[in-house]
């Protein structure tokens, strides 16, 4: 922000709550907005505050057809609630924003601020601005203006942390809205990203996760093919860095010298998930995703082949227009052949601007209800067998926050093993602070989490350990980002809605 941009900062301490849908991404941009606002003089509002801020922003999502409801919805409950209260402010930004600009404010003239996904740095200034001129301003730019790591943030977690990489996507699915509304891919110089993760790792976090639009594409901005595996590389040198994970890749951009990374990079986890999205190839041909099944599970036997204990996810849409029960039947093959240890199935879901919402052979809802549940049977079958595979292992756990909801009832800690899979352990008579790692042995298996049930063998207190704990240790702020997503650890891969530019988001 700039000296003249500071001068517009609010004069009191004023509270905000930022509300975000979506995608990594979107969750990495509300990082950032907080970091924005609190450097502006804002302070979080207490978790569970439900609207009773100054400022709320709400960080959206376009990709699902129910986004545009949500969204509405919610500024309209939070009407009457501004209208009790004189100086409060509503922002809105994100996909739908950039999407919709001068729609939400017919729609919702109550509110303040509408600013797009090129342009969230200016967020202060905006509501400053809607404040003293007391009406709406709307704001998108049509390109970047500042890379978002660039900006301040204010990270969720204290012992691990998104890395963007890139913004925007060059493919074109037929699916897919995201592309249009983020841009064309713009890569960041590796030594950015590097001094990024470095001084991340100086704060204590040792787990990092290299986000993208289209993660593997990284080096196309660059003129290198192989720029993202000499990243991952890269990270490997890094001491103190115990963790690597990146999301999403696109199968056509997964080359052997990733793969060889992967294997050779001691950091780089065991883990990737890479959406498929169809079985079928004439599907895939209608989606423009620019590979047939062969060319995807060719790339998973591979991934087995050099890291065999190595947990692969996916993303796979049910009934897009003219998938025919053979379709189908091709994507049921693929997931058996796959054998994801989880999947993130949704139904085919229409989105206006997008070539695929005009095709012919739109199906029925019914008709893709009823595929959809044959789909999640046979995945729920194929991960709980694939858990099954890992009672009687002896993993590292590292503790996360927030991750087992009936851990106190059951007296257990939670965390993520190397392979990213879920994991309840027996609390031990030590104290385990989130971010230290524990070894256990696992004793029972569910579809979605791993049990350890004996004694804990071995605690080891880490550097990202005594980060959180010092957070914690600090005059009490206030809670998190109220996030309108389903958290899979800190960060992890988030249950995911289809983006077509293979970044997971919610429904």
């Amino acid at each position: 922000m700039t000296s003249s941009d500071r001068s517009q900062a609010v004069d009191e301490k004023r509270s905000y709550e930022v509300r975000t849908y979506g995608c990594q991404m979107n969750v990495h941009d509300s990082e950032r907005l907080s970091g924005l606002l609190e450097d502006a003089g804002y302070v979080r509002a207490p978790e569970g505050s439900d609207g009773d801020a100054d400022v709320v922003v709400f960080n959206t999502c376009a990709v699902r057809e129910n986004a545009d409801n949500k969204l509405y919805g919610n500024l309209g409950r939070l009407a009457p609630m501004k209208t009790k209260r004189p100086g409060m402010q509503i922002a809105v930004g994100g996909c739908l924003a950039q999407k919709d600009r001068d729609t939400i404010v017919k729609k919702a003239p109550w509110v303040d601020v509408v600013f797009g996904t090129h342009n969230i740095g200016k967020l202060p200034v905006l509501l400053e601005r809607a404040r003293i001129q007391e009406e709406a301003q709307v704001e998108i730019a049509e390109s970047l203006e500042a890379f978002p790591s660039t900006l301040p943030t204010r990270r969720e977690s204290a012992y691990a942390a998104w890395v963007s990489i890139s913004v925007g996507c060059n493919n074109t699915c037929t699916f897919c809205i995201v592309p249009a509304l983020r841009g064309k891919e713009e890569d960041r110089r590796p030594g950015d990203i590097l001094a990024e993760v470095e001084a991340l790792v100086a704060e204590g976090v040792s787990e990092i996760t290299l986000l993208g639009q289209n993660v593997n594409a990284y080096g196309s901005d660059l003129g290198d093919r192989e720029a993202f595996s000499k990243l991952l590389r890269a990270c490997g040198e890094i001491e103190g860095l115990e963790r690597v994970r990146f999301t999403s890749p696109h199968p056509r951009d997964f080359t052997d010298d990733v793969i060889a990374a992967m294997a050779e990079t001691p950091n780089v986890m065991p883990q990737l998930h890479m959406p498929m999205q169809s079985g079928s190839d004439p599907i895939l041909k209608a989606m423009r995703r620019s590979y047939r099944q062969e060319r995807f599970l060719g790339i998973i036997e591979k991934v087995r082949a050099a890291i065999p204990h190595a947990a692969i996810s996916t993303d796979i849409i049910v009934g897009f227009p003219g998938e025919t029960e053979e379709d189908f039947q091709q994507t049921m093959h693929a997931v058996r052949e796959a054998r994801f240890a989880n999947a993130f199935t949704f139904q085919y879901s229409k989105r206006p601007g997008t070539p695929a919402a005009d095709m012919d052979g739109q199906i029925p809802k019914e008709v893709v209800q009823e595929r959809y549940m044959r789909l999640v049977a046979l995945q729920e079958e194929i991960s709980w067998e694939e858990n099954k595979k890992q009672v009687g292992r002896t993993l590292e756990v590292m503790v996360a926050e927030g991750e087992g909801r009936k851990d106190g009832a059951t007296h257990r800690l939670s965390g993520r093993a190397p392979d990213n899979r879920l994991v309840h352990f027996t609390k031990p008579d030590q104290e385990v602070r989130p971010g230290d790692v524990v070894t256990v042995d696992i004793t029972y298996a569910a579809p979605h989490h791993l049990l350890a049930e004996g004694p804990t063998l071995m605690v080891r207190r880490t550097r990202a350990g005594d980060a959180w704990e010092k957070r914690n240790a600090a005059p009490a702020q206030p809670a998190g980002v109220m996030l309108g997503i389903p958290t899979l650890g800190v960060p992890a891969p988030l249950p995911a809605a289809v983006s077509g530019c293979a970044v997971p988001a919610s429904s």
